[in-house]
């Protein structure tokens, strides 16, 4: 995968690069501002683009803005965002459109070097990854405005870890059930939120969406 950093604290950007080399991915280039990143963009079009979400000139949204544009403008390109804290906002804007080939990660996660590069790979090849305390402060925000009660514990669960980017298998190895198990939860939560098999959408996806914007 070729890869473009857009973080401006030097030794972060540093060590993001190394880290991905070593896993045998290749970084084209490291930036500091969103400026640059587009220049970058423009000029060579990497496969996947990893973003924090403060940037000069304000260090306020700069990081954000640019990953929704990126969206917008180079919808080949895969977008990893990376936060110090969770900002419910800004990723529930950043999943707003859709949710292949995007990923919200807090910047404590990069210290499990395994599962960033990952969440990397998932992300570049049209995948989502989400943190699991991005998924759970969403999750909590959407209860408070509409508690979908129509969905058991277990529903609940299963619908965390699809935001999170998991497989069903994944979904069963975590929760140490059977996939059958795993495809019978989903199925309801289609069913309860009214999303029958069609071929143009996505249901996980529209899932996810829903429950995150109830």
């Amino acid at each position: 995968m070729r890869i473009v950093i857009a973080e401006d604290a030097v030794l972060l950007r540093a060590g993001l690069t190394r880290l991905l080399d070593d896993a045998g991915e290749e970084v084209i280039a490291g930036v500091g501002d969103p400026v640059a990143l587009f220049d970058v963009l423009a000029r060579q079009r990497p496969d996947l683009a990893i973003l924090d979400v403060r940037m000069p000139p304000t260090f306020s949204d700069e990081g954000i803005r640019a990953a929704v544009r990126i969206r917008e403008e180079y919808p080949d390109v895969a977008v990893l965002v990376l936060s110090q804290y969770v900002e419910q906002e800004y990723a529930t804007e950043l999943l707003a459109g859709h949710t292949d080939s995007v990923g919200y990660l807090l910047k404590d996660r990069v210290a499990d070097v395994a599962e960033f590069i990952e969440a990397v790979r998932r992300v570049g090849s049209g995948g989502t990854a989400l943190d699991p305390e991005v998924v759970a402060q969403l999750l909590a925000r959407s209860r408070r405005h509409d508690p979908l009660d129509s969905l058991t514990d277990r529903e609940r669960e299963v619908l965390s870890l699809m935001a999170e980017g998991r497989s069903n298998g994944a979904i069963a190895r975590e929760l140490v059930v059977s996939d059958g198990a795993v495809e019978k939860h989903v199925r309801n939560i289609f069913t309860k939120f009214d999303l029958p098999p069609d071929a143009s959408d996505h249901r996980r996806v529209l899932a996810v969406l829903r429950y995150l914007e109830s």
